[in-house]
């Protein structure tokens, strides 16, 4: 279980298809805290550590974890994710329980406001809003949030300055730029693909 509230942004330094797995090598400030058989929060998706030295461990990721999540379109060496260890019983709860189960992907349609800002989502399968609702919370690449509006082919959720300086969300600077530019190439508006779990 996790609470959706980000302890570091990690790097991928790895990502290669081993048999019917997937492998992640990711760098990390906490590798040497961690222990093999721990569960990792990597942007949502609740992975295994299977491997690990100083500063660099390996989770594994199952076909359907791949095909669930961004993963299979745009995670590549650099890319960066939002990594959470596994809560305790003694710790406090904060953001939202969290299972790491990831229902689906999401592309982000619009961003509204300056400082804190309003994310619209529209879900791949529809499906999924039947469990969104408004003031309830929903983990957007691993991160709680809360969401202001849930509508038949969209939802909402809010995000804070701390949590764009604290997670991934933040680089959503440079996908706004690309909702407003048109890609040449294929001429339509670019998007910004995330994982959605809801709970």
């Amino acid at each position: 279980m996790f609470t959706g509230l980000i302890e570091e942004i990690a790097l991928i330094k790895n990502f290669h298809k081993t048999g019917t797995f997937y492998t992640l090598s990711i760098e990390s400030n906490i590798t040497s805290e961690l222990k093999i058989g721990q569960s990792v929060s990597i942007s949502g998706a609740c992975l295994t550590v299977t491997r690990k030295d100083s500063k660099i461990f390996d989770v594994q990721l199952m076909q359907e974890t791949y095909i669930r999540t961004w993963f299979n379109k745009n995670l590549r060496a650099g890319t960066r994710v939002n990594l959470e260890r596994a809560i305790k019983l003694t710790d406090r709860l904060d953001g939202h329980l969290v299972l790491g189960h990831v229902d689906g992907i999401a592309t982000l349609k619009e961003i509204k406001g300056n400082q804190t800002r309003e994310a619209v989502f529209i879900p791949e399968d529809r499906n999924l809003l039947r469990g969104i609702v408004e003031k309830g919370s929903v983990c957007i690449d691993g991160v709680s949030l809360t969401v202001i509006n849930a509508g038949d082919s969209s939802f909402s959720v809010g995000l804070i300055p701390e949590t764009l300086k604290a997670t991934t969300l933040g680089s959503l600077g440079k996908y706004i730029e690309r909702l407003i530019n048109f890609d040449s190439r294929n001429n339509k508006p670019g998007n910004y693909l995330t994982s959605l779990l809801d709970l």
